[in-house]
């Protein structure tokens, strides 16, 4: 069964038809204008604008140190390149902690200054009450539970989260807490296959996984990540579909080259 949509904009409806029509959920992280623009013409789902820029375009070692006026930069130049890509911008670290007031401020920020559709937040059952209130306001929200990565320090590793059965419970309480406050996704970040896929099974809106196996209904990856733009970052979940690191060094070589032996620019290169 094909998913219709009339929209020109990809819609929270349309995602969950998709989920409802058991077809799979596309995801990708997006920084700038450029890029957007190609994964929007690629059929792309959704782009995330997310706090991943304070590692893989600034290069921080956490996104903690991303704040929400650079997320906002980022979350302008993804929605100006995107015509029917759905676009969530992730709510960076201290803009949501505060106070529920600080949060919804922050939250209508983003929304009001990026013209994104949605934005993205962290955690389960304690910002539940805070996502109503998003809901109720009628903001759009993904939420993310598993491995947060806003929460690093308090983890204390990048390990798979959830593996036993007590800490599963609480991930599956959490999700349905999460579907019941009003999110209209939930990334679930580097679990066991398993569980995402009962988490899967048990929800009613779309569950999007990163390393969390095959059988959610989408899935995400930093764009750098699926591009082999990052080539320190290895970690067995992240297929690298192209090697771009070195198509982009063996141009950079051959423009280098080409400037040293005075063959660019060529007369027909010149005005």
């Amino acid at each position: 069964m094909n998913t219709s949509n009339n929209f020109k904009k990809n819609t929270v409806k349309f995602l969950q038809q998709k989920k409802d029509n058991k077809q799979k959920i596309s995801m990708l992280t997006a920084y700038d204008f450029s890029f957007a623009k190609i994964f929007d013409a690629a059929g792309i789902d959704i782009l995330l604008v997310g706090d991943s820029a304070a590692n893989v375009m600034a290069g921080f070692n956490t996104t903690i140190p991303i704040t929400l006026d650079q997320m906002i930069y980022h979350g302008q130049s993804v929605v100006r390149g995107t015509k029917k890509a759905l676009v969530v911008v992730d709510l960076p670290f201290g803009s949501y902690q505060i106070s529920e007031a600080h949060a919804m401020e922050q939250a209508i920020k983003v929304l009001k200054e990026t013209n994104c559709e949605a934005i993205k937040l962290e955690g389960g059952l304690s910002v539940v009450p805070l996502i109503k209130k998003m809901i109720a306001a009628g903001i759009a929200v993904m939420g993310h539970v598993g491995l947060t990565p806003q929460s690093i320090h308090q983890i204390g590793s990048f390990g798979v989260q959830a593996k036993d059965d007590k800490d599963a419970k609480q991930l599956i309480q959490d999700v349905l807490e999460l579907q019941e406050a009003g999110c209209f996704a939930i990334v679930v970040e580097k679990i066991p296959a398993k569980l995402a896929a009962e988490i899967s099974q048990i929800t009613k809106i779309p569950i999007i996984g990163i390393g969390a196996g095959a059988e959610c209904d989408g899935q995400v990856l930093v764009m750098h990540d699926m591009l082999g733009m990052n080539t320190e970052f290895n970690p067995k979940f992240v297929r690298k579909f192209i090697d771009l690191t070195s198509l982009i060094t063996s141009a950079t070589v051959e423009y280098k080259e080409a400037i040293e032996k005075g063959s660019f620019p060529n007369a027909d290169e010149a005005y």
